[in-house]
């Protein structure tokens, strides 16, 4: 159990110093770009999107979370505090850049962040397995999916929230 947790310590932490650091290097070489705002309003269709990732992305695994700790299973529940750790490194790292710094680096952080987020569920499936809770599995599964077709809707949405000029008026196509 401590090798676990002394593993998603350094991994987490390692990734963490690296996305940063990569995050500063690059805010440093655009600190001269016009200061960078989320593009408003925001689409219905991003209002809807959001509430699945909340439900699915957040809840689901909270209430997961909660219960493998009431039921005394460290394992889960280490997968799933890492899980929420990085995910709240994301959203402020996010909140940091976009409102308080105005960069348009805030883009690339999903970018760096959801690929991590599959290498951890992935991870986790496979330290769960080790205890044979297929319910819990299933959850990382659809927690799979989720972030995945999460990471096609942001790289598909760069052009329009870059601002990128198009022959038609609106580039969000959703």
């Amino acid at each position: 159990m401590i090798l676990i947790t002394e593993r998603l310590i350094v991994e987490n932490l390692l990734f963490f110093t690296l996305a940063t650091s990569f995050l500063i290097f690059a805010g440093w070489l655009w600190r001269h770009a016009k200061p960078f705002s989320l593009p408003q309003p925001l689409p219905n269709w991003f209002k809807a999107w959001l509430i699945i990732v909340i439900g699915l992305g957040v809840l689901l695994p909270l209430v997961t979370m909660l219960w493998a700790a009431s039921q005394g299973d460290r394992i889960i529940v280490l997968v799933l505090v890492s899980y929420f750790v990085m995910l709240g490194l994301q959203i402020l790292s996010e909140s940091l850049t976009v409102k308080r710094f105005q960069s348009c680096v805030w883009v690339a952080i999903p970018c760096l962040y959801l690929p991590y987020r599959l290498w951890q569920l992935y991870s986790g499936l496979t330290l769960i397995n080790l205890e044979n809770d297929s319910w819990v599995q299933s959850i990382l599964i659809v927690e799979m999916v989720l972030w995945t077709f999460n990471y096609g809707v942001h790289l598909s949405q760069i052009p329009w929230l870059l601002r990128w000029e198009s022959s038609q008026n609106n580039l969000n196509v959703f």
